[in-house]
């Protein structure tokens, strides 16, 4: 059985909004993209190799699916030999080699692709997505850089249906500018109690 992963920059107020550069999105007319690249040295560098480093698939959303074949076919990348599992209703094909696309009942033709073996599926950008797997307890492990920064407005990493979850912290550091690297595990669902 394969993870489903989201690798996500994030900033402290909870937005993953365009972290890359002003124009990658733009909707709802967010206008702070590029955020992190001020904050980007060669300690997230190192940490983005050492986690793309290993055996995985891409799961992306339409969006930042485009945003990466516009780059990455042009560079060299283990991304280029993964196979990029496109969630789709309106791209069926393209050129960039090993993409599969998938459409319909999305939820049940990704539970059945994480049933079966093969590489970690990594979630990068894909807001939209990630707010399905989140809603459908699809998401495994969460692999955090959280900058330094508020925003206020734009897309949100937990937004609408997420699902009240534990998840146990694997890993922490920092950045010498600050950002926090984290991972975690989900570990079950949330217990309350009272201190009463």
């Amino acid at each position: 059985m394969r993870k489903i992963i989201v690798l996500s920059f994030v900033t402290i107020d909870g937005i993953m909004q365009a972290p890359g550069g002003p124009e990658e999105d733009t909707s709802g007319g967010f206008k702070h993209g590029g955020w992190t690249v001020p904050y980007f040295d060669d300690f997230l560098g190192e940490v983005m190799s050492e986690q793309m480093g290993r055996s995985f698939d891409l799961l992306l959303g339409r969006k930042t699916f485009e945003i990466f074949a516009s780059y990455w076919p042009h560079h060299e990348s283990p991304i280029n030999d993964a196979t990029k599992y496109v969630v789709s209703n309106t791209l069926t094909e393209h050129e960039w080699n090993n993409s599969v696309f998938i459409n319909g009942d999305v939820v049940k033709k990704i539970k059945v692709l994480k049933s079966q073996d093969g590489p970690d599926l990594q979630v990068h950008g894909s807001s939209n997505l990630i707010q399905t797997l989140l809603k459908h307890d699809l998401v495994d492990e969460l692999w955090l850089k959280i900058f330094p920064i508020t925003l206020g407005s734009g897309k949100r990493l937990f937004d609408e249906g997420t699902i009240p979850s534990t998840f146990t912290l694997k890993d922490v550091k920092m950045s010498p500018k600050g950002v926090i690297v984290s991972s975690y595990e989900r570990s079950g669902e949330v217990r309350t109690g009272s201190f009463n």
